[in-house]
Parts: C-alpha cells; structure tokens; sequence
C-alpha cells in the first residue's frame, strides 16, 4: 500500500523548498523502498533548486544518504528489508562496454525507479539524482541500494554516497596520486577536504588548500593539508613550494570555468589537473591549442571517484573503521529536516564543510 511521507520539494527555480506530504507507491519490480536515516546536503541540491540541472520542477531533492531497506519488489535479490545500504546515484546495467570493461562508473544504461513518487495531488516528482532522499522514505531501484557494514554510522556512510567518494577517488583513483608529489586543492568543502584526506592517504609530501573562507582552510589543515590559503594567495606559495614551476596535482573541486583555468595554470607541465567539481553546461573554460601540446598537462575529469562505487564504499568504510578517514569530523552542522532552508544556506554561504539532515 502506498505511503504518505515528509519530503522537501523544490517547486520553482530559486524559490526556498519546502516539507510536503509526498506518496511513496509500493515497489515494484527491481524497486526497493528505502527508510531514510540521514542525507547529507550537497551543492547538486543547490543546483537543482536554481535550475541548473535541468527544469524538471518540482523536484524532491536529497542524494547523499544513508538507510534502512524497508520493502522491495519482485525479482530482487541484491537487498533485503532490514538491510542497512548506501543510496548510489549510478545503479549501473552491468551488461554494456563499460560495465564489461570493469568500468561501471561510465555505465551506459544506468537506471532508476520505474515508477514516480507524487505530490498529495497526484504531481509527478523528479528525484535528485533519481534518489530524493531529503525524505522520510524513498522509491529506489534496487541497483542503487548498496548493503554496507551495519556498524557504520548512517551519518559517515550517507556522506560515502556522494561528496566523500567524489573527493576521495579523485585523489586515489583518478588522480593517482604519487608519494612525494606536490598537490594543491581549490575549494575546501566537503569533497575538498576528502581530495585532501585521499593525497595523505597516498603519500603526497606537499598539500595545499585553496579556500575563500577561512573556517574552511582552518579544517582543512586538520583532515591533512599541510599549508591552507585565500585564492589570492595561489600564485605566491606556489612560488615558494615550486619555484613557480606549478603543482604535481591540482585538483579543482568548484566548478567553474575560473577556477578551473586557475587550476590549470598552477599545474606543471607534465603534471595532472583534475576536475571534480560539477559545473554548468552552458559555463565555457577555454584554453588554447598550443598551451595544449606544449605544456602536456593532463586533464582528468572525476565522475563519482573514477572507479567502482560497490568495492569503493566498502573500502572507505574500512579506511574510516581503522582512523585513516575522518568522516564524522567533516559533519559540522546536524539538523532535522524541517531546517532545510537553513542548511542550504549554510552550504551556499560556506559556513558548512558538510551539514547532516538527520530524519
């Protein structure tokens, strides 16, 4: 029988969410419905509230979560009610190039709940990442329910969905950091700071974070950066650290067409620039054709960590259980769910490395 449930619903571009009573139908075939138990609030949620995702209103945001399996539909065998799972927005086929290729974060053919969740009225709701977890309960497919080690706490694993994974694989997966190496991060939030946590895990000698706010810089030196500083600041210490000559790795986790041409050109020849950070589709960074060859940078787009986000949040967990991952430290502020205006703001403004929904 389907559910009525609290849900924050963004109606209009721009426009504060709101808590609304959403229906949640019964699963259905390869469906799972999940009891949410905390969601973390990411800059894609700000995204999807000014349109820049798409304008598919109304939209019932929250991706970043944490659960318990409630109920699921036929056929499913990956989950079971009363399993305790990270939500993943890549439910990948397992069956095109890529998921053949052990590459299922290219997956072709990911997919989501079949069925919709509606408003009290009967309106269609379109899922944040085809997740919607800023709600009490939500419809899934079962592919994006991952079953972790229950002694985590719902507040760390939620993170796993999506900034901590980001951040983290940049570093040590695609990026690949080497021990040794120079490394400087632009943008100190969530996913930031686990860019930051990944290079100390591989090694980097030299880490640098790059942040407009200071309580930000200020963290980012307890979860591992050796030096922190303001964007003005780039130029100079890279002078100090690197004769001018530019960072092994740049890891840009903002953006923007801007930070993302700063990035570059803090980058060494040879070296890696590595962008993390989700833009616009209609916000252009441009370089030139000679810059290009000349200097053979690589430039390393980062989607979901660059690897596999089945092994990926069992490993993070395992790095968490043992002290080497700080992810109850990245939480900075808790709130309940009807404080969704206010966390948004907090993650606009900066204020928040990570702010937690807990329902």
């Amino acid at each position: 029988m389907a559910q009525q449930v609290r849900g924050v619903i963004a109606r209009a571009k721009g426009e504060p969410v709101r808590i609304e009573t959403i229906t949640v139908p019964d699963p259905g075939p390869g469906e799972a419905v999940v009891k949410v138990q905390a969601c973390g609030v990411c800059h894609t949620d700000l995204h999807y509230r000014e349109g820049g995702i798409n304008d598919d209103f109304p939209f019932l945001l929250g991706h970043e979560a944490a659960g318990v399996v409630e109920s699921v539909g036929e056929g499913v065998t990956e989950v079971a009610p009363g399993d305790f799972v990270i939500l993943n927005w890549r439910a990948v086929c397992g069956q095109c190039r890529a998921c053949k290729r052990g590459r299922p974060q290219y997956c072709f053919a990911t997919h989501n709940a079949k069925q919709k969740m509606t408003l009290a009225d009967g309106t269609e709701l379109a899922p944040a990442l085809g997740i919607g977890a800023f709600a009490e309960k939500t419809l899934v497919a079962a592919g994006q329910c991952t079953k972790v080690d229950p002694a985590a706490s719902p507040a760390a694993a939620g993170l796993l969905g999506c900034g901590v994974m980001a951040g983290l694989g940049a570093a040590i997966n695609t990026a690949d950091v080497a021990a040794g190496s120079s490394v400087a991060v632009i943008g100190c939030g969530g996913v930031g700071v686990s860019a930051i946590q990944g290079a100390r895990l591989k090694g980097a000698a030299e880490i640098v974070a790059v942040d407009p706010v200071a309580s930000r810089r200020e963290a980012a030196l307890r979860f591992g950066a050796t030096q922190a500083v303001g964007p003005d600041e780039l130029p100079d210490i890279n002078q100090r650290l690197t004769a001018g000559e530019g960072f092994d790795y740049v890891f840009e986790v903002v953006g923007k067409s801007a930070t993302a041409r700063k990035a570059y050109e803090a980058t060494r020849r040879g070296g890696t620039l590595c962008v993390v950070g989700a833009g616009a589709m209609d916000d252009q960074v441009q370089f030139n054709m000679f810059e290009l060859f000349f200097d053979e940078k690589r430039i390393l787009p980062s989607l979901y960590g660059g690897g596999d986000v089945l092994q990926s949040y069992e490993r993070a967990i395992a790095l968490w259980r043992a002290g080497r991952v700080d992810l109850e430290g990245m939480i900075t502020h808790r709130v309940q769910l009807a404080e969704i205006n206010e966390a948004l703001e907090q993650m606009r403004s900066g204020v928040a490395l990570r702010t937690c929904i807990e329902i």
